[in-house]
């Protein structure tokens, strides 16, 4: 009992009065389907010649039609007997034991899906009941997160626990079907006219999932933000949807195990919105400060913060002011032990007023004589 490979690749419709049975995805799917029933082409598209067919029975010589993007697992009495993970056309037969019971691509799922299937692989003659069930192998998106208060995590770079209100959304995949079905869907999807959708608000099983992923972002926020090759920035989150992916990705795996027990993993992520606590905001806004500041800029913003507060020294409190400014600069090292070294400027040049001034007094008062004063007049003057 098993599948043989008819036609590779895409398959018209002319092709499907060919077969007893025309089975393939129902139309008008959501794309956050993940698994659902296959449908005879009859009652899909108005073709296919076995409209007499018991509803619990694939018929020997049937074709089963898998699409790009998609896996088909085969049930017998509710066991898995085949999957198919390659896209083309397929030929059921029921009464060759022979008949290859597994196809899978060179993809993702290929080792996955190999390893499950020689764990839960079963044989054996078609019974009562028989069903083909598509499962999506492509990346399922809308699945979203949000945390209702904050979350908390040791932060490296700041030294210190921050904490955030966040949400987004992230894109799933199912990378080993078999052990998604047999290990985690529930039933009563597995029934014709159902479909297991992760973003289906009634789904159980799903909000499960809502629920980890929930638990696992204060994790993962420390995973990513203390991973010295994400630059051990958290305001790279935003940025960095894969990065923050696979963060989140590896603490669902650690508290949840959803590749090794249930066939899952999250791909991409989205964060729409991190809104930090106050003392998270205070610690960011000094971070940004300091590196504004940082080198010849810092330099620059502390030598004209140190003369503005001269300035307003010397304006309100004179020359007391200015001296006790100066004796605590002097205790705090001076200013120069609070900059950058810089290169000495060049000594300002003597005031000729100021010169000319002083030797006037001096000729006043008698203590040069007017020769001396037109001498150093000449002088101050660069005549």
């Amino acid at each position: 009992m098993g599948l043989v490979q008819a036609v590779k690749g895409a398959v018209g419709g002319v092709l499907a009065d060919q077969w007893k049975d025309f089975l393939t995805v129902p139309t008008g799917l959501p794309s956050t389907a993940a698994l659902f029933a296959a449908v005879p082409q009859g009652t899909n598209a108005g073709r296919g010649s076995n409209t007499r067919g018991s509803s619990n029975i694939i018929s020997n010589g049937s074709k089963i039609v898998v699409p790009e993007g998609y896996g088909l697992l085969l049930f017998q009495d509710g066991a898995i007997t085949g999957f198919v993970a390659e896209p083309g056309g397929y030929e059921w037969r029921s009464d060759d034991l022979n008949s290859q019971s597994i196809f899978a691509g060179d993809g993702i799922v290929s080792p996955l899906i190999r390893q499950s299937w020689e764990r839960f692989k079963f044989g054996g003659q078609p019974g009562g009941q028989q069903a083909a069930f598509f499962v999506s192998l492509k990346e399922l998106p809308d699945n979203r997160f949000g945390t209702q208060s904050e979350i908390y995590w040791d932060d490296g770079f700041l030294g210190t626990q921050v904490g955030a209100l966040t949400r987004g959304s992230y894109t799933l995949k199912i990378v080993d079907p078999i052990l998604f079905v047999k290990n985690f869907v529930p039933a009563r999807y597995l029934a014709p006219g159902q479909v297991f959708d992760f973003t289906d608000i009634d789904n159980a099983a799903a909000s499960q999932l809502f629920n980890e992923v929930v638990g696992s972002l204060a994790p993962a926020f420390s995973l990513y933000t203390n991973d010295p090759s994400k630059g051990n920035r958290i305001t790279k989150l935003q940025q960095d949807s894969l990065g923050f992916a696979q963060s989140l990705s590896a603490a669902v795996e650690q508290g949840y195990q959803w590749k090794s027990d249930r066939g899952l993993a999250i791909v991409k992520t989205a964060i729409v919105s991190i809104e930090y606590d106050a003392n998270t905001r205070e610690l960011l806004k000094t971070v940004q400060r300091a590196d504004a500041l940082a080198g010849s800029r810092g330099n620059s913003n502390l030598q004209a913060s140190v003369a503005q507060g001269m300035q307003s020294a010397g304006e309100h409190s004179g020359a007391a002011g200015l001296v006790g400014l100066g004796m605590a600069s002097g205790m705090a090292g001076g200013i120069g032990s609070l900059q950058q070294p810089a290169t000495p400027a060049a000594p300002a040049a003597e005031d000729a007023v100021a010169k000319l001034k002083k030797a006037k007094e001096m000729l006043d008062l008698g203590l040069i004589t007017q020769d001396d004063y037109d001498a150093a007049k000449a002088k101050a003057l660069g005549l």
